[in-house]
């Protein structure tokens, strides 16, 4: 048991923005104070801040390409700090593509508590698990790519939407994931049946003859009427090109009404030729999100230095070699998906950088409503995740920002809002943006808040003037009532949980799906389910229907 008193709670989902509370821990889950008796450890957070654990809705850190980029770049991992053994952890590695367990780690060290992997492809998933488990500390799960699976292109094309609504719950119990996931609808599988990409959401996908405005508003429609927690979640066409807002802002309205999560919205945001130079469209975007309560979005920020670009989008992998002339990994993932690694260094005086940088600081400053936009770098693909402590600065330190904003290229700063820009996030709002809302958006209901019930996953940090040193040194992280770190190092290694939903679906569809798996697969469909002995710390989220 342990009950924190003294501190400057914020917990905006209980309304709670800086008044002083006491927090009561009991069994791993936060309780009324009175459930606790004199046994209880007590902490002092006198002068500090009480928040509840961070929450990362959009990272890449486990599956089949994370595992190829820590293979394809062994230059990445020989220049990055390792992470030392001690008597409580094990030693890993970070670099843009961290071992399993600098990724725990790390994380934890920073205050987060829980993270999703936003792309995994169901023949990849077993092993995603095994990797998942082998990253200690924080709870997790993955996203199960759907948008390019030949047996859903197929039912969309035969209009057998109660059939892709049962496909998709059997392939997310299967794979033990927690969404469905598009990336690039329809684009990848053009990529993989003949190097080509589809440059609308109306382009009819080669060899299938839909479109990724069907697959999209029929995905979309299938997890609302699963009743999964989370939303369908978007990757969207185009990535990356100059031009893509108007696809982007097509796919938004393509989905009528229906919920959806647009992801790394920064990398979707770009006005332009197809091309040419990029520039920021984020106003009129912005102005569509903002009026539109169904649809939220995580952000994607740049940031300057080198990473790794890692994605389900296969052919935006090879553009992106054609690009920068760096070295470069393609896949095709049997009738599933695709992938495409490409080594990159976002550069502050590049046009093209630092309109990506000034563009995500865009979307997070003129966002009305910050419960439908989530803090995220898109790890690794905009930066590391280990740089939110500095874009929290960027967001809460007006004269930081303008400092930032005179080392960028001129040209391209002066093409976007961003200099006019004044706003300054509150605790509340950081909160919001890095707990509450993303919880929220993924439909855990014991996530992102500290009322009772709640997990106990609660950070604490000591004020620092130097807002990015607050956020990057919290003082004591607590995971499941226990403290994992303090003063910077970790306390006590634990396994956190996995997290994943598993609907019900019409059983009789299981021969159709077999006799797919034995003409067209190369694993055997009894193989092809992820069993239970690879998670053994998970926890299954009730869906609502289905």
């Amino acid at each position: 048991m342990l009950k924190i008193v003294n501190g400057k709670v914020y917990d905006p989902a209980n309304g709670v923005d800086g008044q002083i509370k006491v927090i009561a821990v009991k069994e791993g889950r936060i309780v009324p104070e009175g459930e606790l008796d004199a046994t209880a450890r007590t902490l002092d957070a006198r002068g500090m801040i009480v928040l509840p654990g961070a929450v990362d809705m959009h990272s890449h850190i486990a599956g089949p390409k994370v595992n190829s980029a820590r293979k394809m770049r062994p230059e990445d991992h020989r220049r990055a700090e390792p992470v030392k053994r001690t008597v409580v952890t094990r030693s890993g590695v970070m670099g843009s593509n961290p071992s399993t367990f600098a990724t725990g780690y790390t994380y934890a060290r920073l205050g987060y508590t829980t993270v999703f992997d936003a792309a995994v492809p169901p023949l990849g998933a077993r092993h995603a698990h095994e990797e998942l488990h082998d990253t200690p500390l924080i709870d997790k799960g993955f996203f199960v790519l759907m948008g390019n699976n030949e047996f859903i292109l197929r039912c969309v094309r035969a209009g057998e939407a109660e059939k892709t609504r049962h496909f998709a719950a059997w392939l997310l119990g299967a794979a033990k994931g927690y969404a469905i996931k598009l990336v690039n609808p329809g684009g990848v599988e053009a990529w993989k049946a003949g190097g080509r990409n589809v440059s609308s959401i109306d382009e009819a996908v080669p060899g299938f003859g839909v479109t990724p405005r069907q697959v999209i508003s029929e995905l979309a429609q299938a997890a609302m009427d699963l009743g999964l927690p989370h939303p369908v979640h978007i990757h969207a066409n185009n990535l990356g090109l100059a031009g893509n807002w108007e696809t982007t802002l097509q796919t938004m309205k393509a989905l009528e009404g229906r919920r959806a999560h647009l992801a790394h919205v920064q990398f979707h945001s770009y006005g332009g030729e197809p091309g040419g130079r990029l520039s920021s469209r984020v106003a009129e975007l912005v102005e569509y999100v903002n009026g539109h309560d169904s649809i939220s979005v995580d952000v994607g920020q740049v940031v300057f230095g080198e990473t790794t670009s890692l994605t389900g989008d296969g052919p935006l992998g090879y553009y992106l070699h054609g690009v920068t002339g760096r070295k470069w990994f393609n896949a095709d993932v049997e009738m599933e998906a695709g992938c495409g690694i490409v080594p990159i260094r976002y550069r502050g005086r590049s046009h093209v950088h630092t309109t990506q940088w000034a563009i995500g600081l865009e979307w997070l400053l003129l966002m009305n409503d910050p419960w439908r936009i989530a803090l995220s770098t898109d790890h690794p693909n905009g930066g590391s995740f280990t740089a939110y402590p500095y874009v929290i600065r960027l967001l809460m330190d007006r004269e930081f920002r303008r400092e930032a904003i005179r080392g960028v290229n001129p040209k391209a700063i002066a093409s976007t809002q961003l200099p006019e820009l004044d706003r300054e996030y509150s605790l509340n709002e950081i909160a919001i943006i890095t707990r509450a809302a993303p919880a929220r958006l993924l439909g855990m209901k014991r996530k992102g808040h500290l009322g009772p019930g709640a997990d106990a996953d609660i950070t604490i940090y000591d004020l620092d003037a130097d807002w990015e040193k607050t956020f990057a040194t919290p003082k004591i992280v607590i995971k499941a009532g226990h403290v994992i770190v303090e003063d910077g190092e970790i306390r006590r290694d634990m396994q956190g949980r996995t997290l994943y939903v598993e609907p019900e679906y019409d059983r009789s569809i299981e021969p159709e799906i077999r006799k797919w798996f034995a003409d067209f697969y190369t694993i055997e469909f009894e193989n092809y389910a992820v069993d239970m002995d690879y998670l053994p710390h998970a926890e299954r989220v009730a869906v609502s229907g289905g």
